[in-house]
C-alpha cells in the first residue's frame, strides 16, 4: 500500500512543480509582474525594516514585533521614517484599510508601508520603488484657526 501512495506522489510532482509560481517575474497571464524603476527595490522585496532603513540613510529602531506586522522606527537630519513591514498582502491591506481612516499619505510596497513628510517620501521612492499613496481620512476635518 505504502509504495502504491509513493508512486502516487511521485507521479504527481512534475504536474505540481510545473504548476508552481516560479521565481521568473511572469504572471499568470504570461506577461511580465509588475517590476519597480528603483535600483534597489529587488534589495527589499520581500520587505526587511533593517534594508529599507539602510536605503533611508539610517537604522532602525524596532518598536513593534509581532507575527503580522514589524514596525521601525528611524531618524535622518531631514526626516523621520515608521517603516512597517507584513508577512502577507493581507496584513499589508489591513493596515492601510485601517490607516485610511486617520488619511494621510504613504509610499507602498511589496509587503511594506513607509510614512514620512510626504516630500521625502518622493526622495525615497526613486530608491525603494513601490507607489506613493494618498490615503482620505473619514474622520471630521480640523477647524480653521483663528489667528
Amino acid at each position: 500500500m505504502r509504495g502504491v501512495a509513493l508512486a502516487g506522489s511521485l507521479a504527481l510532482f512534475p504536474l505540481v512543480s510545473a504548476c508552481g509560481g516560479g521565481e521568473d517575474g511572469a504572471s499568470a497571464n504570461g506577461r511580465p509582474a509588475k517590476v519597480s524603476n528603483a535600483p534597489a527595490a529587488g534589495v527589499v522585496a520581500p520587505a526587511k525594516i533593517e534594508v529599507i532603513a539602510g536605503l533611508a540613510g539610517c537604522k532602525a529602531e524596532i518598536r513593534v514585533e509581532a507575527d503580522e506586522l514589524r514596525e521601525g522606527l528611524c531618524h535622518t537630519e531631514k526626516a523621520d521614517y515608521v517603516i512597517t513591514t507584513f508577512p502577507h498582502d493581507k496584513f499589508k491591506q489591513s493596515w492601510l484599510d485601517a490607516a485610511s481612516m486617520y488619511g494621510g499619505t504613504y509610499l507602498v510596497g511589496t509587503r511594506w508601508v513607509v510614512s514620512a513628510k510626504p516630500e521625502m517620501l518622493g526622495q525615497l521612492r526613486a530608491r525603494l520603488g513601490g507607489t506613493v499613496q494618498q490615503l482620505r481620512g473619514s474622520g471630521p476635518t480640523p477647524a480653521p484657526s483663528g489667528s
